[in-house]
This record gives C-alpha cells, structure tokens and sequence, in this order.
C-alpha cells in the first residue's frame, strides 16, 4: 500500500502550464489596465488549471478575452490533443468592455514538480511557472482483516484514490502497479547492463566532444533534463546508450529519438 501511495503522488506522467507570455507584460510583478487581479494573482490561478495531456513535445493554448465579466478556464482556446479537467477555473475578471486579456500559455508533459527557476533563461516577456505535474492529489491506504473461506487471517488492501480530474482512480492505481512490477522484475529476472565502449565515436572531432548538450540543438526542455541526468557535453553523450537516456527523468521515446538524429548529425553514434 505504502509503495502503490508513494509512486502514484509522485512518479505518474502528467502535464501542466509551465510558461505563460501575457501581452503587454514583461514581468510578473505588475498589473494589467482594466483587471482585477494583479499578474501574481493571474499566475497563481493559472497553476491551478488541471490539463490532460500525452505529447513529447510543449503545446500551447492561448485566450483572446474581452470585458466586462469574469474569464474562466473554459475560455481558454485548446487544440484537441489538449483537455482541460476544471473548465469552471476563474481566472480573471475585466472591468469592462476596454478591458482586454491575452496570454498564451505552454503545457507540458512530465512527472514530479518543475521548479519555475529550472527552466533557464526564457524570452523577454515570457515568464515561467512552477509546475506540479502529479495528476493524483491525495493517496490513503488501510489494512483490514479479510475471511477467505474458513480462514481468517488474509489482509484486504483498501485505497482511497483522489485525482485532480484528468485520470480516473483505477487508472493511478493501474498505472502505479505496472510501474512496480517493472521494477521488481529486476529483482526476479535482473539484466546486467554491458559496458561496451563506443569506438564508432574515436574519429570525432575533439572540439565537437567538447560542445554542450544545449549546442545540440535541441528543445531547452529536453537539454534541462540531460543534464539533471549528469550529460553536460557531447563527450558525455557519446558514452550513453539510447536505454540510458531513456531512464532520464521527463525524456520520452521520442525526445530519445531526436537526441540521437542530432548526435548523429555530428558525428556520433547511439546504440
């Protein structure tokens, strides 16, 4: 119970708003002519927008609102790859019919909380947000005694399962078990892992080595998370295989598959 609690709170995948450009505003700490709310304020509540989301890659959903009247999460102008679970969301109020707001917001997959400081540097304008990405938001677990047949000393598991609304219950828990039994199978059945050194990558260029993962070419997002996995430079890369970025937190299939177009471009081979 206890593991099935622990992985659902904090390793499920889920998406949520992590940068926000509003126009006429360059930063945070001011207020918009004819809203109610200050920008903190506006922020605050778009953190609280609960998204259903899959993609590998940032989407982004943008309002063009006008006053008087109060601005809800349903105003909010999705793809249909985006789901919002909280449409009745307030998110603002405009004074009147002058008052305007307009704002795009980027979502993303991932899993855990996004700290707004470890994004980097952003464009002038655009201003990142703290994202917490757990879709679960409260996990309760209790042991009872059960009777099977004439026995009496089995234990019933029961869990008490609340999601923000873009996952069902069953699911987190589905999802959580699937996740344990991958991990125990390493336990029953373990693979060692072969250190084979890649000697396709000897005739590289030493200044090519030496180039940073953010030198790739590469989303910012995807270059953040190789190097909270400890790859700073292409000479940290090439020593990788395609299985050792994949187990990177917040790297999908398909980021794996650009990170290895892109070393391949220079030079260097992935198995």
């Amino acid at each position: 119970g206890n593991s099935l609690r622990r992985v659902m709170l904090s390793h499920l995948p889920g998406a949520a708003p992590v940068r926000v450009k509003i126009k006429g505003i360059n930063h945070q700490f001011t207020t918009l002519k004819g809203m109610r709310e200050d920008i903190v304020e506006l922020i605050l509540n778009l953190k609280q927008l609960h998204v259903a989301y899959h993609g590998d890659q940032p989407e982004t959903i943008k309002l063009q609102a006008t006053g008087p009247g109060e601005i809800k999460a349903s105003d909010l102008a999705t793809p249909s790859t985006v789901k919002i679970a909280n449409p009745d969301l307030e998110l603002a109020t405009l004074a009147d019919k002058k008052s305007k707001l307009s704002l795009e917001l980027s979502i993303q997959s991932g899993a855990g909380y996004l700290l707004a400081e470890d994004q980097g540097k952003q464009k002038l304008g655009v201003i990142p947000l703290d994202a917490s990405f757990s879709q679960v938001t409260h996990v309760a677990y209790n042991i009872e005694a059960t009777r099977v047949g004439r026995r009496t000393d089995f234990d019933s598991l029961i869990l008490t399962v609340k999601t923000n609304g873009t996952i069902t219950p069953s699911s987190a828990v589905k999802q959580a078990a699937k996740i344990l039994v991958e991990h125990f199978k390493q336990i029953v059945s373990p693979t060692a892992a072969v250190d084979i050194k890649n000697t396709s990558n000897s005739t590289v260029s030493s200044s090519a080595m030496k180039l940073t993962v953010e030198e790739l070419d590469i989303p910012t997002r995807i270059a953040n998370a190789l190097r909270k996995g400890g790859y700073q430079t292409l000479a940290d890369l090439s020593q990788a295989k395609s299985t050792d970025l994949a187990k990177i937190k917040n790297i999908g299939e398909k980021s794996v598959t650009e990170i290895i177009a892109k070393l391949r471009e220079k030079g260097i081979e992935v198995s």
